[in-house]
């Protein structure tokens, strides 16, 4: 073994060889888990280009009043007699073509695309916070405590989606006490609410798996034989181990509340952002009109940004579970 090991057999300038090769792999740089997952992702094409792809986009809705060519209610021109400025299709003035007061599509969309990521990013994370928090104390308590708060989720989980948010809009909005709390019904922050309150179920079931999973693992039980805390051993063994699925659990959550947040407004349930901006719901929902009057580039551009965010933020979300799964990583070491 010493042999082995001595500096003239690890020299990689010596005639490659059985022995050789080996000795020279004792000397490889280990990678930390996360420099593994990283390496996986760079690995995954379609995340590295939706990452990519959803950057330009965040980039150009942060920007917005350089990358906007109007503003967000400014008609490209005043109409004067035999010039109107309603209904225009694509052309130079307008890329996207006009709605039915001359106001720039293009433009419109680069605001409504910067509220909507507002609303699905701040939707998922108060989301992921509460179920991350039921999910983790639910696994670690187990007993009689994680069967009531799973039988609470899987009623919050029977409702149908779209009815329970309509039901909850009306109940939460006719609560006068509630409003100076939650917002108008038509509010960013009373839809911000709405959405969290529905999304954290999908996270806490995620979470709690998890935490059933890794609490039985030595490095848990050497914990509990030092005298660690529940608390402590979730919020330091066990979370850390589980950020993975979190992360993945959080990109699937900004696309669900983006969706749900334009399903609302497409049935005129949505929010009212203000006389100075506008959402991409709201541009999805005034394509309605739109679809039988042959103004194609009402409908196609707002609905096709919308896919092209919930397409790229799901393969970043593919591509974090790939890289952040433990079989992976064991059947690639």
């Amino acid at each position: 073994m010493t042999e082995l090991l001595s500096p003239t057999l690890l020299d990689p300038s010596e005639p490659s060889g059985d022995v050789t090769a080996d000795a020279q792999g004792l000397t490889a740089r280990s990678l930390s888990p996360r420099q593994m997952a990283w390496r996986r992702f760079r690995s995954h094409r379609p995340a590295m280009i939706s990452a990519v792809i959803l950057l330009l986009l965040v980039l150009f809705v942060l920007l917005a009043p350089l990358t906007a060519r109007y503003g967000v209610n400014e008609p490209i021109f005043r109409t004067e007699a035999g010039r109107s400025n309603r209904y225009l299709s694509p052309r130079a003035e307008a890329w996207f073509g006009t709605d039915d007061i001359g106001r720039d599509l293009y433009s419109r969309l680069i605001y409504g695309t910067r509220v909507s990521l507002a609303i699905g990013l701040s939707a998922a994370v108060i989301a992921v916070v509460i179920g991350t928090a039921i999910g983790a104390w639910a696994g670690i308590r187990g007993g009689w405590f994680d069967d009531v708060l799973m039988r609470v989720t899987d009623v919050f989980l029977a409702f149908p989606f779209l009815v329970a948010l309509l039901v909850t809009r009306n109940m939460l909005g006719e609560i006068p006490w509630l409003e100076p709390i939650v917002g108008e019904r038509t509010s960013i922050r009373f839809v911000i609410l709405l959405l969290a309150l529905f999304g954290w179920m999908g996270v806490a079931r995620v979470v709690r798996g998890q935490v059933l999973a890794l609490k039985e693992r030595e490095f848990v039980e050497a914990a509990r034989a030092l005298g660690a805390s529940n608390r402590r051993i979730v919020v330091r063994h066990l979370l850390p181990n589980s950020i993975g699925p979190i992360l993945v659990a959080l990109t699937f959550s900004v696309v669900a509340a983006i969706i749900a947040e334009s399903t609302l407004s497409f049935f005129g349930f949505g929010p009212q952002p203000g006389a100075d901006a506008t959402s991409l719901g709201l541009l999805v929902g005034s394509s309605k009109e739109n679809v039988l009057t042959g103004n194609w580039w009402m409908v196609l551009f707002p609905c096709a940004t919308l896919v092209l965010l919930a397409l790229t933020i799901n393969m970043i979300g593919d591509g974090l579970r790939d890289a952040t799964d433990p079989k992976l990583q064991r059947g690639n070491g």
